[in-house]
């Protein structure tokens, strides 16, 4: 206990978290952000179709893009490793190969991601009405697929430098265009859901193309050269692909809980489907503020890892942690004091709102417990530990099947309810793994996947 107190106390490391984690705070807390202006914007048009319509494309193009995840969280670990080594050549090469990926990925989503739609549709069993404005939505934010993913492995390369200024401008960048947009489009030129999409397509490619733009600054700082023939060898790519592969398994198995709860909140009915977007949006609002420090992690750790400095991992463990905490608290008290305020400022439809009061408590409860998964998180990407991010997901979602089976019969209790086991299971399984690894002094020793 003595020895957390200290590290606790040590200056040093909270102006390393602060510097990384408040930049990182402001540029995350602005993509639910927007959100929320899509959802307030499309919330006030007359019909509870539109927004579920919004809801449900989003959460199939999210699935797409989320999915892909591993852009950022696998190029952030071989970058901070790579800059804690001082490895200018490295970092080039990992940009550079980031990039490809997320090109190349980008044409093969595009090409399955209609006829996967259609298919994911049949199964949610919407609305007439909710199925045709949710396929126009999906359809027009495909254009928009290759930005966002470039846009993964450049803020995962910028964070792996310790550069959390760059990713800011992105960010802040591509959501602010998307705000304006967004109100330009839909109430200015009244385009409706349409409309939505179109702003998200036009923010995503400006923000891509201003993060390009700044990789040259970047580069100064760590000279080197792009070995190009490596890229023609298979083994220099090796290592990023398989990292990439454990953390797209464990991405994917992530996306398909968050996408079977709005299959089920379907099923459920119009105004379910949107109720639960409007609560999963103080979700997204918690998670971003608190990836902020969970990126800190990533960066800090990576970078005491390749520099082999272990009070630097355990100074910033629980620096970081000790933040999370009190962030977390903060979350859970605004959803219990001003949870009503939060659903009535998206939509004015009542039955929505009622709606969504009922499952309120849920969100309430969910920063206290999703804290600790994200900061695990972020230790294990720092430390390209893939191979355990992803044994754990797999067996949260084992875990987690048979109870949420059993909790159908609740309907969207039990689907909240199910959602917030899923989370402890995170926690829990990732946890483990973390004090094995402590123990046999695997995050210094050994291969890391």
């Amino acid at each position: 206990m003595s020895s957390l107190i200290t590290d606790w106390r040590d200056r040093p490391t909270h102006r390393k978290v602060w510097a990384l984690a408040a930049p990182m705070i402001l540029s995350n807390i602005s993509v639910p952000l927007v959100a929320l202006v899509d959802s307030t914007v499309i919330g006030h048009l007359p019909h509870a179709h539109q927004l579920g319509a919004v809801a449900v494309g989003a959460s199939l193009y999210t699935f797409l893009a989320w999915a892909m995840g591993f852009l950022r969280m696998g190029t952030t670990g071989f970058a901070a490793q790579a800059a804690g080594r001082s490895d200018g050549a490295a970092l080039r090469q990992i940009l550079l190969q980031g990039l490809l990926l997320a090109m190349g990925l980008a044409v093969v989503l595009g090409t399955l991601g209609v006829p996967l739609s259609g298919v994911a549709l049949h199964f949610m069993q919407p609305s007439a009405e909710l199925d045709q404005l949710t396929r126009e939505f999906f359809h027009t934010r495909l254009f928009g697929l290759p930005a966002a993913l470039a846009t993964y492995a450049l803020v995962g390369w910028f964070l792996g430098t310790q550069n959390a200024r760059a990713p800011l401008a992105i960010l802040l960048s591509t959501n602010l265009i998307n705000i304006v947009l967004n109100l330009w489009f839909v109430i200015g030129l009244d385009w409706g859901v349409a409309g939505s999409a179109r702003a998200s397509v036009i923010a995503e490619w400006s923000g891509a193309l201003l993060g390009l733009w700044l990789t040259r600054t970047a580069l100064r700082a760590y000279p080197g050269q792009i070995i190009w023939s490596a890229l023609k060898v298979w083994q220099s790519w090796r290592p990023l692909l398989a990292v990439n592969r454990d953390i797209f398994i464990r991405s994917l198995a992530l996306q398909s809980v968050f996408f079977l709860i709005t299959v089920q909140g379907a099923r459920l009915g119009d105004a379910t489907v949107a109720a639960n977007a409007l609560l999963l949006n103080g979700l997204l609002l918690t998670a971003h503020a608190l990836d902020g420090l969970a990126h800190a992690v990533e960066a800090l750790c990576g970078h005491a890892i390749g520099a082999r400095d272990r009070l630097a991992l355990r100074r910033s463990l629980v620096v970081a942690g000790g933040w999370s905490l009190i962030a977390s608290l903060g979350f859970a008290g605004l959803f219990l004091l001003a949870g009503h305020l939060f659903i009535e400022m998206q939509t004015d439809i009542q039955n929505v709102r009622d709606t969504a009061f009922d499952y309120l408590p849920y969100l309430a409860v969910l920063p206290l417990i999703a804290v600790w998964s994200y900061l695990l998180d972020g230790l294990f990407i720092g430390a390209t530990r893939a191979r355990e991010m992803r044994n754990g997901m797999l067996l949260t979602v084992l875990l987690l099947l048979p109870f949420a089976w059993f909790l159908q019969a609740l309907g969207n209790h039990g689907l909240w309810i199910s959602f917030l086991l899923f989370m402890v299971l995170r926690s829990v399984t990732l946890g483990a793994q973390a004090l094995w690894l402590k123990r046999s002094d695997g995050w210094f020793s050994g291969k890391a996947h």
